[in-house]
């Protein structure tokens, strides 16, 4: 049987042009490590049987590619139970998400939805409905969260890609956990129609893969304008190209160095590979990311308690504890702190205009620590670890990627690339070029 675990999007296509591989081959062979690896991973909530779905489109870049989906995001004729079955889940989605609907289109193999912090409302994975979802790297750790399902299944093979959702960092925080590259685009850019939603202001839809080329395909088929998200903007979509890096930002200072030390040595080095490749980098010290994570931590649990306000007068006692006791934290925050978060978000998007007029691009360690064990974990206390550099980002609407830049103890971690408004080919273009020279364990 074909190993999957290395497998990537773009390989497959050329075994696919080789005739060394078809559609129904890498089917059968992604479905064989659910079959063996899913009962203890817990990935998938849910799997479909892709053996007979082979479209035979042969004009994309991801035609029979099997792709997982965040159990947030709609495909047509399945519920979409968020990780939280009591209160969905018992209705069959009646459409596509755009995302969906644009693989769909691209020939893309729907393998299954991934399973998710409840409500996407927490970074560890742990979902009292569902069960944790365990890292490949040791299953006895976390994967993060909350595309926590999503990071797993292309870690261990069972699916080449997947999207997830990012209102925190719950693409990059599990995918730097996993040993795999997460990115969320320009907020805005990818359609949220079909995905319910943790934060109006904040959420993002974007891809996982084991490199940045294959999310750099991904992301190309699911961009796009869409007039029934009014979020949604219509810019246009720069094709991904080899590109000279220039200037960069290196961040430094107390807030950066309150991360785990090997974290700290791992991004230095990735700054390293960084000059080698010929790039300016510059140690620059970034005041307001704290103000940043903060605000963007008040907006979300405001934001989730008003689009869950029914569900949580009605049945508080079927969500788990620990969403619960955040969605209690937002139903109390008073008018007065969220317009102040707002223009938080307000100043600091003009902050990071400014920032980048300065620098192409801006590094920095994705999580402060490594994948937690589960057991014991306090959850409230850890959080904070892995979001304090990602949230900044969900505030400013920034594309930011994840790219594995080294291992502390043998777990994965995370170097984060992050751009200015709009430009998601900067970020991958340079993600590229550090994955091609740099020399970090795959998967």
């Amino acid at each position: 049987m074909m190993d999957t675990s290395t497998l990537t999007i773009s390989r497959a296509q050329t075994l696919f042009q080789t005739g060394e591989l078809t559609g129904a081959d890498l089917a059968e062979a992604c479905l064989a490590v659910v079959e063996a690896k899913n009962p203890t991973l817990n990935a998938f909530s849910r799997v479909f049987d892709i053996r007979e779905l082979d479209t035979r489109i042969s004009n994309t870049r991801i035609s029979n590619i099997p792709i997982a989906i965040k159990d947030l995001i709609d495909v047509a004729g399945i519920p979409s139970a968020a990780g939280s079955p009591k209160f969905f889940g018992q209705e069959p989605a009646a459409k596509d998400a755009f995302a969906v609907e644009k693989l769909k289109e691209a020939g893309a193999l729907i393998i299954g939805k991934t399973n998710t912090h409840e409500i996407a409302l927490g970074i560890t994975g742990i979902n009292p409905h569902t069960g944790p979802v365990r890292n490949p790297h040791d299953p006895d750790r976390i994967t993060g969260g909350s595309s926590s399902g999503s990071a797993a299944a292309v870690a261990a093979g069972m699916a080449l890609g997947a999207l997830g959702t990012d209102t925190g960092g719950s693409i990059r925080i599990p995918a730097a956990l996993c040993g795999v590259v997460g990115f969320k685009p320009t907020f805005g850019r990818v359609s949220m129609r079909g995905v319910l939603p943790l934060s109006w202001n904040l959420d993002h839809v974007g891809p996982i893969a084991k490199t940045v080329e294959d999310v750099a395909i991904l992301y190309e088929v699911i961009a796009g304008y869409d007039p029934r998200d009014p979020n949604s903007v219509a810019q246009n979509v720069a094709n991904v190209a080899q590109n000279t890096i220039l200037r960069c930002a290196f961040a430094v200072g107390d807030y950066i160095e309150e991360s785990e030390p090997g974290i700290l040595a791992a991004a230095r080095e990735a700054a390293n590979v960084f000059r080698a490749l010929g790039a300016e980098v510059v140690e620059v010290e970034i005041p307001r990311l704290r103000e940043a994570a903060q605000a963007n931590g008040a907006i979300v649990v405001a934001d989730a308690a008003a689009f869950h306000r029914e569900r949580l007068s009605e049945h508080p006692d079927w969500f788990g504890a620990d969403v619960r006791e955040r969605l209690e934290k937002g139903r109390a925050v008073i008018s007065t702190e969220y317009a102040l978060a707002r223009r938080a978000q307000s100043e600091l998007k003009r902050y990071f205009d400014l920032f980048f007029e300065q620098y192409d691009l801006l590094m920095l360690p994705t999580t402060a620590a490594v994948a937690a064990p589960i057991e014991g974990l306090d959850s409230a206390a850890y959080a904070p670890k892995l979001t304090r550099f990602t949230a900044p980002f969900n505030l400013t609407g920034l594309p930011a990627l994840t790219v594995p830049c080294g291992r502390v103890d043998g777990l994965p971690v995370g170097l984060q690339i992050v751009g200015k408004a709009w430009d998601e080919a900067a970020v991958l273009q340079a993600g590229m070029a550090y994955e091609r020279v740099a020399n970090v364990p795959k998967v």
